[in-house]
């Protein structure tokens, strides 16, 4: 018997090596999968970018009818709650008297943007450094960046016998102090010239809470001050009888309505009455048409502007 052992012996070893083999193929291919199954879970299990839902602020009235009835609203809010609801009222401390209605918000945050009347992102304005809207309707001022909301605030502009013009302005110049044209007993702190003939601008000046202006656009003496640093003047020529460069533009638009609450009262019945509407939309579009025709702006384009310029103008060269 043993020769027969023998004889067989090679073919039971290849087969032997070959089930080995066979194994460790199916081990490897296993565990390719495992790790392809894996790396599949892994891509699966990547979760998606969570999109915080916008917080819908709702409002109320309150009439403030007593004195009593002001003096429990100012123990009931702290002072930084107070200069919240006093900005959505376009309106100053030191002005609220018994007797005034006004409208306050079921959710106070310390950051003014979030009750902004301005959309946060404006794409007509994105090649423009720097815009001052003033919409006049709703009495508020907007600040943007290339298109970005950075601060609003309210404003109080022309009263009815003197309104503020609407139109397309650029930033003059400034003086930390300025002197009237309608009374010379009237200081204007932090102007900004915007008109330069009619000597409208923005300045800092008392906020009754509705449009009490001579043409000009009154502000608290914060935002007075930040736009007197942030907005830019125009530049002239060497003589100083020509503009050679247009100052920051100020987008005057809009129209007060005398007749019906005012646009934040109406908050109380639509958390939506103070938002652009398309007919502003469309004047703010005619806005930047002109802005865009006028060699003397400057614009801040994109980086893939900025390539395709300097393509074409190397192959000019």
């Amino acid at each position: 018997m043993k020769p027969q052992i023998i004889k067989f012996l090679p073919t039971v070893v290849l087969c032997l090596f070959m089930t080995v083999i066979s194994c460790s193929e199916k081990a490897k291919k296993k565990s390719v999968d495992e790790n392809s199954n894996r790396i599949e879970d892994s891509i699966a299990n990547i979760p998606e970018e969570i999109v915080e839902p916008e917080l819908v602020i709702n409002y109320k009235i309150d009439s403030l009818k007593t004195s009593v009835e002001l003096d429990s609203f100012k123990n009931k809010y702290s002072d930084a709650d107070q200069k919240i609801i006093y900005a959505i009222n376009r309106i100053e401390e030191g002005r609220v008297r018994a007797g005034n209605a006004i409208v306050i918000p079921d959710t106070l945050l310390m950051d003014l943007l979030s009750y902004a009347p301005f959309p946060k992102k404006l794409e007509l304005l994105n090649d423009i450094p720097k815009t001052v809207l003033i919409s006049q309707r709703v009495q508020g001022f907007a600040l943007y960046e290339n298109g970005k909301l950075i601060k609003w605030g309210p404003i109080s502009s022309g009263k009815q016998s003197t309104p503020t013009p609407n139109g397309l302005h650029y930033g003059n110049y400034k003086a930390r102090e300025k002197v009237s044209t309608v009374d010379d007993e009237w200081l204007l702190p932090f102007y900004f010239n915007f008109m330069n003939f009619e000597g409208v601008g923005v300045h800092q000046y008392a906020l009754p809470g509705y449009p009490a202006s001579h043409a000009c656009v009154r502000l608290y003496m914060e935002d007075a001050t930040f736009i007197y640093d942030w907005a830019k003047q125009w530049e002239l020529t060497s003589n100083g009888r020509y503009v050679h460069k247009n100052g920051t533009p100020f987008m005057v638009f809009g129209e007060y309505d005398y007749k019906a609450d005012s646009p934040w009262i109406q908050l109380a019945t639509n958390n939506m009455a103070n938002e652009l509407l398309e007919a502003e939309l469309k004047t703010l579009q005619d806005y930047k048409t002109a802005y865009d025709a006028d060699e003397k702006n400057v614009k801040d384009f994109g980086d893939k502007q900025k390539d395709d310029l300097l393509a074409l103008n190397t192959k000019a060269k």
